[in-house]
């Protein structure tokens, strides 16, 4: 099993809908296209849980033939996959992305099942915001004194995980003052914690709708539409997230992932090369975006330069074998072409 940790958040390619299909192909007594079952797992084997990004790909290679997403048994199938070689990659919030070992879809079987275990990542997912906070929304600046140390210990209630109490208190602050921006963006947080999709979404558009420059709800709302596959929405709250929190390593990288996912490659390359500039902590991973956004405009020498630019920042480690991979093919291809026929 292969680890490439892209905590917060994991690369996403293109998606065209919650169950990938390919069509059927061939005839006869003997059918050349099966199914593959893909159940993903915890480390402690129960089941990783919905909105996870599974990319069937073919062989070894990086080409990929379907996407879709877990179920709320962590589980997702392939239809009329053509018989061949092929691997899976598991990606999405709180989670290491994954790639599991290539296994063969054959016609002995008519279902191949995988079962490809996910590591959890502290760091991923929404976060709540201090009072104390220098991004605290402008919105707020009118809050009074009662309403802020109601929130004050919504947020030390969620600290320790106990939710109730955090709701308990954040009802207190809103209560005291409806247009509190702050309080909806954690209590967006609340419910995502919770699992409540629904009141996450309805809390951080309200955040949005008081603030729309308060770049923490920004960024928890894209984090949100990405989960749900809206990555037109998610690119549209990055640029204001980027434009409101230009220095925000995390935000650049979301964007630079939408903008790719949106196959914007020319506006993922100039923003993963904005994260390269912005900030000496920007992640190593989005010399990985340009990378990919370079190859998806067959221009293999600046997707190259790229990848090696990977390895000076991240030069051990799981990923970084994997782009020495890449880098060994982009190699064979130049010099296969460059080759006297």
């Amino acid at each position: 099993m292969r680890y490439r940790c892209f905590a917060p958040v994991v690369l996403f390619l293109l998606v065209t809908g919650v169950q990938a299909q390919f069509g059927g192909r061939g005839g006869g007594g003997i059918s050349n296209v099966g199914t593959v079952h893909v159940h993903v797992v915890l480390s402690n084997d129960r089941s990783a849980g919905p909105y996870l990004l599974v990319r069937l790909i073919q062989g070894s290679s990086d080409f990929m033939v379907g996407t879709s997403y877990t179920d709320d048994r962590g589980e997702v199938d392939f239809g009329g996959v053509p018989v061949g070689d092929y691997h899976v990659e598991v990606s999405g919030d709180g989670i290491q992305t994954t790639e599991s070992d290539v296994f063969e879809v054959d016609n002995r079987k008519t279902t191949q099942a995988q079962y490809v275990t996910v590591r959890q990542v502290d760091d991923a997912g929404p976060k709540p915001v201090s009072t104390h906070s220098s991004m605290v929304s402008a919105a707020d600046l009118k809050v009074p004194p009662k309403a802020s140390k109601e929130l004050d210990k919504a947020n030390e209630a969620m600290a320790s995980q106990d939710w109730k109490k955090a709701k308990e208190h954040i009802d207190k602050a809103l209560a005291l003052y409806p247009n509190y921006a702050t309080a909806y963006n954690n209590l967006g947080v609340l419910y995502a914690k919770t699992n409540d999709l629904p009141n996450e979404e309805q809390a951080l558009k309200k955040a949005v709708s008081l603030d729309e420059h308060f770049a923490p709800a920004l960024l928890n709302y894209a984090k949100l539409s990405i989960r749900q596959k809206n990555f037109p929405l998610a690119e549209s709250l990055l640029q204001k997230e980027v434009a409101s929190d230009p220095g925000n390593p995390e935000g650049l990288l979301l964007l630079a992932d939408a903008e790719y996912m949106n196959r914007h490659f020319d506006a993922a390359i100039t923003t993963a090369n904005q994260a390269h500039s912005a900030s000496a902590e920007h992640a190593s991973f989005v010399h990985y975006i340009a990378a990919r956004a370079y190859q998806q405009e067959n221009r293999q020498q600046q997707a190259l330069a790229e990848f090696q630019l990977f390895l000076k920042e991240e030069p051990k480690g799981p990923r970084a074998d994997h782009v020495r991979g890449d880098i060994v093919k982009i190699q064979q291809a130049t010099q296969a072409k460059a080759s006297p026929q």
